[in-house]
């Protein structure tokens, strides 16, 4: 009886470990995420982000562009696209602080102040201000505004898009080659 037991045993613990190692293939790989080191998710950014311009009273920081990585892109993957969208900037017309792709699948971060100039890590597209790099928050005197930060995998090369594109005509290159995406959304209030 007792051997028995012990072969039922042991043929149940090799049942449940046949079940549970196929669980684990059939789950569902990680999600995509995209997260930042200087501010939470849906939390306020610290005042270095915000853009420096002497000419705009509302650029009250020191344009130092916050930590950004990511994970569990999708298998596939050849390059990321990633953006910055003021949405409630220009009187809700929408401000493009962020345009950048061409992004390698081997980087999957950037560190604090490291998109404010250019780099060899990414093409930069053309901001709402005009410029291939990071351009911080300037938000008006009293006012809270939601900065979108979205990071798209996509299955093009890194350098098959041109440099230079704004944020829409990036959207249209990125049509039936977009993967996944992932978001996170900073707030930037100006007591200043």
């Amino acid at each position: 009886m007792t051997k028995r037991l012990t072969t039922t045993r042991i043929m149940m613990a090799a049942v449940a470990g046949f079940a549970s190692s196929h669980a684990e293939s059939a789950r569902a790989a990680d999600p995509f995420t995209l997260t930042s080191t200087t501010f939470s998710d849906g939390a306020l950014m610290p005042k270095k982000v915000s853009n420096n311009l002497a000419n705009n009273p509302n650029c009250v920081g020191d344009n130092i562009s916050p930590q950004l990585s990511w994970s569990g892109a999708p298998e596939g993957t050849k390059s990321f696209a990633l953006s910055m969208v003021d949405p409630e900037g220009r009187a809700g017309l929408g401000v493009y602080h962020w345009v950048a792709y061409g992004i390698a699948p081997s980087v999957t971060s950037f560190a604090e102040g490291e998109v404010a100039k250019p780099s060899d890590k990414f093409i930069g597209g053309k901001s709402t201000q005009g410029v291939a790099t990071y351009s911080g928050p300037c938000t008006p005197k009293g006012a809270t505004h939601h900065y979108t930060f979205v990071v798209i995998a996509t299955d093009l090369d890194p350098g098959e898009l041109p440099p230079g594109l704004t944020l829409p005509e990036l959207w249209a290159k990125l049509a039936g080659h977009a993967k996944a995406s992932a978001g996170l959304i900073g707030v930037f209030r100006n007591p200043y």
